[in-house]
């Protein structure tokens, strides 16, 4: 029976019309009644963790919250900033928004079902590089914030964008790199090919640092605590939002969870078998057929929106110049020589030098394990001392206007004597 087959690449793009927008409609569904959950569920184990009760007002256990949220959001007074360049600030957050919604197209939910009477994969589509265009639509969506910070007309704002271009790129290249251990293995960058390929073994297990590597990467690439550097409220005010209010901050905060939904759907999908049921419910007729995959897939997604909200509510803000040393001095080249290892495995188990993955296996657990002993380590890392002498002399390279020009005489009297106490 053709329900009992995995899905391939001539099952795409022979959908009927109506299905098409059944699809479409769906995830657009599930990724809006995700994001009212996650933020929902982030405001309830956030207040648990600091003994607190979190929104329990509006709706059973406060399920409703985020809704009136949104809707308040949607009905404050929309501000447009008088220096603001008007149709790049108003376009700004409609690109985010869009690029977020459009990366979810190519994850697979599940198997070949029935709908209708029409059997069709539980995907909105699937091409040959599918997981090429998750990243060049994540690459579009940094678009969305660099212009919010520029078209804003604020130095606050500016910042944030440039903080945001920089880290995106920084872990965007980490990411990248982590997926080409998964297209070396399984022999395609086709999303439902992939989840095909670990019907055996995940690849979480037997790619182990690639799949840290990618964890920590999402982490950065959707701006989350303990990598949220754009939106460092003590520094940037609010990042690159800063001048945004109404609907067009609420599509930011849209954009951010959609973002966080999508990074875990991928994450399950390369890594964790996708839609596959986890052992000891495998052996069980039936669990990967139907609509039961449904059940793991997003079980598996929830673990990775539990595990955000895990990091926000117990890990502190790294210092930008940590955060940037370890993408680009840890993360890129553990990747680089992680897949040379990968290479050479993959070509010596073709050329039947080695007959099994036990050896990858065996050489990912060292690597995995000394990625998190970096994290830690760099986490743990004190600020640099600032040698004073040092200070005085980059002040003096500079020209500063004297005192007496900025500030009245009595000020400044009470400056000069208090410079003069300090050097005794």
């Amino acid at each position: 029976m053709i329900f009992l087959r995995n899905p391939t690449l001539d099952d795409f793009g022979i959908d009927p019309w109506w299905l098409i927008v059944i699809k479409v409609l769906g995830v657009f569904v599930v990724l809006v009644l995700l994001t009212l959950f996650s933020i929902w569920a982030e405001r309830r184990v956030v207040a648990k963790m600091q003994i607190r009760v979190g929104p329990n007002r509006v709706g059973p256990f406060g399920l409703l919250q985020s809704l009136m949220d949104g809707i308040k959001l949607a009905l404050k007074e929309d501000l447009v900033p008088k220096n603001a360049a008007r149709f790049v600030f108003l376009i700004a957050p409609v690109i985010s928004v869009t690029a977020a919604f459009m990366a979810l197209a190519v994850i697979p939910f599940g198997p070949m079902v029935s709908i209708f009477g029409v059997w069709t994969p539980l995907q909105l589509t699937d091409f040959s590089v599918s997981v090429l265009y998750v990243l060049a639509i994540a690459s579009v969506g940094i678009y969305g914030l660099v212009l919010a910070g520029w078209a804003s007309g604020s130095t606050y704002s500016l910042l944030g964008g440039l903080r945001s271009s920089a880290q995106m790129i920084s872990y965007e290249i980490a990411m990248g790199l982590s997926f080409v251990a998964v297209f070396l293995y399984a022999g395609t960058m086709s999303t439902s090919e992939i989840v095909n390929a670990q019907e055996k073994l995940w690849y979480a297990v037997l790619l182990l640092p690639s799949f840290v590597i990618y964890t920590t990467s999402m982490v950065g690439e959707t701006n989350r605590a303990p990598f949220d550097l754009p939106e460092a409220e003590g520094e940037l005010v609010g990042g690159f939002h800063t001048e945004y209010s109404s609907l067009k901050f609420a599509l930011f905060f849209l954009a951010e969870y959609v973002n966080m939904v999508t990074v875990s759907a991928l994450a399950t999908t390369l890594f964790l078998g996708g839609w596959r049921a986890p052992w000891p419910f495998s052996g069980i007729p039936g669990a990967n057929e139907g609509w039961m995959p449904l059940i793991w897939f997003f079980g598996k997604l929830l673990a990775f929106i539990f595990i955000f909200i895990w990091l926000r509510g117990t890990l502190p803000r790294l210092r930008y110049d940590q955060f940037m040393n370890f993408g680009w001095k840890t993360l890129i080249p553990v990747s680089l020589g992680w897949i040379m290892v990968v290479a050479v495995a993959r070509t010596l188990i073709q050329e039947s030098v080695l007959t099994n993955t036990r050896t990858l296996i065996i050489l990912a657990a060292p690597i995995a394990l000394l990625l998190l002993l970096s994290i830690v380590v760099e986490m743990r890392k004190k600020e640099p001392e600032i040698d004073e002498l040092e200070v005085e002399v980059l002040a003096n390279s500079f020209p500063i206007p004297p005192m007496s020009a900025a500030l009245p005489k009595t000020q400044t009297k009470l400056a000069v004597e208090n410079v003069r106490d300090s050097n005794g």
